[in-house]
């Protein structure tokens, strides 16, 4: 049988990822020879497949893929040169030399791509190697998008936009439940190619199509790193909409919802409104009303150079200052301490817009901003949209009109 290829991504866009990843490992880790990489999110955004095995990239030469299963696909989908078959970490400073040059004394490693188990293994498989951690060359290599991903990037974004302004609000009404409503959703986006599997790189965060709160369900309690709480299908799955909780009049549903397109996602929240604009209630409109006029700031500032910390920092002081600190970005244990996030092959990507965040912003990087506002006895609102970093501001992936959507 003769098999090809979904997609391929260029040796050319490989061989810009791998220089990034090495110019950031010659300064983050000087010491290192090159780095192991172990989660398959970087081995596919390093190599074009999603391989269950190992991906090394020594500080120049050829890269090497391992394998463990999956060798002919592997051969179909990737670019790179040296793809082999391996059984156990002993086998990788023999095949590793193979390829031309031993393994070095000092390897950089991705630590939180294995399990603690895992990583005790390689570290008595390998015990005559010293390993320092690489996962920050992984995050900041990826936080930069190429023109290659952005395409995918903003193709995305249009979609989500048509889906949840577009196509879903006479798909939607007052009455319906939560989990209903989710249908609903899953529905129009996969009218419009998106593939289902939505990921998270944070160790143990999962995610399943995204938060749908009607009401009060906007500010129950969650487990989940987010300002929009919810009720889920069930305190083992603490995602989508609940199945007992109706839509009601004279309150908002809140879609924090993902659209993933060719391995690539956009984030985006969008209100609903049970009746006409003129119904909507003053505290609503209001706090609606400054979440858009916080991303508008963040919008214009985020541009390279811009420090990530004192972004966050700014809109924390202005929402104190205008009474709304109560609120701002969840009520009580809810309340995150972030206003954004990079995104790409996963949802949690780097960097945060939060306290602690202070290298600078580089154009290329994708960031979700997502300033909302939790109301006590009445549910969330607020926006969230995915932008691109440019020299003169954020490019909005998700669409230009960030107002709720009024039915009726």
């Amino acid at each position: 049988m003769t098999f090809e290829a979904l997609e391929r991504i260029p040796r050319s866009e490989l061989e810009l990822r791998w220089e990034r990843c090495r110019a950031l490992l010659r300064e983050l880790t000087p010491e290192a020879g090159g780095l192991l990489v172990f989660s398959r999110m970087n081995m596919y955004y390093l190599s074009g497949t999603w391989p269950n095995g190992v991906f090394w990239l020594p500080l120049s030469g050829e890269p090497l893929l391992l394998v463990r299963k999956g060798l002919e696909r592997a051969g179909l989908e990737s670019s790179c040169a040296n793809i082999l078959e391996y059984r156990s970490f002993r086998d990788l400073p023999g095949l590793i030399s193979d390829t031309g040059a031993p393994l070095p004394l000092t390897i950089a490693a991705e630590m939180g791509g294995l399990s603690w188990s895992l990583g005790q293994s390689l570290a008595r498989s390998l015990d005559a190697h010293i390993f320092v951690a690489g996962d920050a060359i992984l995050h900041r290599t990826r936080s930069v998008k190429t023109a290659w991903e952005l395409a995918k990037m903003r193709l995305a974004g249009t979609r989500h936009d048509i889906s949840l302004r577009n196509l879903l609000p006479s798909r939607i009404a007052p009455g319906m439940t939560e989990r209903e409503i989710a249908h609903r959703v899953w529905e129009v986006f996969f009218s419009q190619g998106h593939q289902g599997l939505m990921r998270m790189q944070t160790f143990g965060e999962e995610i399943f199509l995204g938060h749908v709160a009607a009401g009060d369900s906007g500010n129950y309690p969650s487990v989940f790193n987010g300002p929009l709480g919810l009720r889920g299908e069930h305190p083992a799955v603490t995602h989508m909409g609940y199945a007992g909780k109706v839509w009601q009049k004279d309150e908002p549903l809140t879609l924090d919802v993902g659209f993933i397109l060719e391995g690539y996602h956009t984030d985006k929240t969008q209100v609903y409104w049970p009746g006409p604009k003129s119904s909507l209630p003053d505290q609503v409109l209001r706090a609606h009303e400054f979440c858009i006029q916080v991303q508008d700031w963040l919008t214009e500032n985020i541009i390279p150079g811009a420090v990530p910390s004192r972004l966050f920092n700014h809109c924390r002081q202005w929402a104190d200052r205008l009474g709304w600190a109560e609120g701002f970005m969840a009520l009580d244990k809810n309340k995150v301490h972030f206003l954004g996030h990079g995104i790409g092959l996963a949802v949690d990507e780097w960097p945060a817009l939060a306290k602690g965040f202070d290298i600078p912003l580089e154009e290329g990087m994708v960031l979700a901003l997502e300033p909302k506002m939790g109301i006590r006895g009445l549910g969330m609102v607020g926006v969230e949209n995915t932008f691109e970093v440019t020299s003169a501001g954020g490019r909005c992936l998700t669409g230009a009109d960030y107002s709720m959507v009024c039915l009726g």
